[in-house]
This record gives structure tokens, sequence and C-alpha cells, in this order.
């Protein structure tokens, strides 16, 4: 099933989402559906609050061909689509530069520093503890997911300059969905 994607504006992307106790039937139901959503938009990832939902779980699916070849064969075990519940990131190192969007600002996007290398660990869909270490453009995803997750949006972290630049979109966007920034 098709879900909303909420937008920049409703409060619920500013919430913090709440752990897992177990993941059931239900919230792989709603992986499922999220992924659907996700690709149907043409995104990589998608995290609960996008859908209107305070589980914390996201999805990722990074096609091939979307990194440097390095960082692909770095991250070849890690099989796509990703399902995370409570994925926490433990240590980080490095940094990348690079452009960055989000399903929830549509025609939005910026220029973002973020750490390189992720690991994280996390729930999978059979309940099983999971850690992973990912590099390039997955180690992005990871980090855009999470943050959502803990409420922050990937504007957050635009430069002043950028946020200024997107301020006349950033405030239409808003008032278009609730009014809350």
């Amino acid at each position: 099933m098709i879900l909303k994607v909420y937008k920049y504006g409703e409060k619920v992307l500013r919430e913090k989402a709440a752990p897992v106790a177990m993941v059931t039937d239900e919230l792989r139901a709603l992986a499922d559906d999220m992924l659907a959503t996700m690709h149907k938009s043409r995104g990589v990832g998608l995290a609960a609050q996008q859908v209107g939902r305070l589980e914390r779980m996201c999805v990722i699916d990074i096609p091939e061909g979307c990194d440097e070849p390095e960082d692909e064969a770095f991250n070849a075990p890690i099989q796509m689509p990703l399902m995370m519940w409570n994925p926490e990131i433990i240590s980080s190192e490095g940094s990348q530069c690079d452009n960055e969007g989000c399903l929830s600002f549509p025609n939005v996007g910026g220029t973002l520093v973020r750490a390189a290398q992720v690991t994280a660990q996390y729930l999978d869909e059979n309940n099983r503890p999971q850690m992973i270490t990912a590099r390039g453009y997955l180690a992005r995803a990871i980090q855009h997911e999470v943050d959502h997750l803990n409420g922050i949006l990937y504007i957050d972290h635009m430069s002043a300059v950028e946020r200024l630049e997107y301020s006349a979109k950033l405030k239409k966007l808003a008032k278009q969905n609730g009014g809350t920034r």
C-alpha cells in the first residue's frame, strides 16, 4: 500500500520516534508499505515519521551504481533493501560533502557534510540484533534516516547561506503543511 509522505511543516517530522519493543507482523507490513511508498516516490530512504508514524524504524534501498566504486565494493555485503528497527549510530569517522534531498522537502536540496563511514546497530525483521559498517552514499542515507527518527531534519545541517537561499521555498512549504517549522 502506498502511504502519504508527510512534508515539511507537519508536526510529526519534528517528533522523536519511540523505540520498538519487538518487531511484529504489523511492523514488517509497515516496512513493506514504506518501501513501496519510497520506491514510488523515487527515494532511497524513508523514516516512520515521514509516513506519520512514531515507531523507531526506517527503510533504505540504495540502487547499484549510486556510489563510488570503492564504497560500493565496501558496502556490497549489506543486503538491500535494508529495514532497520531501533537504529543507532554507534561510531562515525571521516567526512564527506555531497548533495542531499528528502522526500519530505520537494524541490529543496542542499550540500551537507556528513560522516564518510558509520557503524550502526539495529534490530532486523526477525528481532535479531545487527551491526553494520557503511561508507559513502549508504552511510549518508543511514545518517539521514536516523536523524529523522530523532526529529532532526536535513535542513538543520545546511549552512546558514543555503538555508537563506531556500528560505522562501521552506516558508511556503511549511505554510502549506500546517506552518510548523
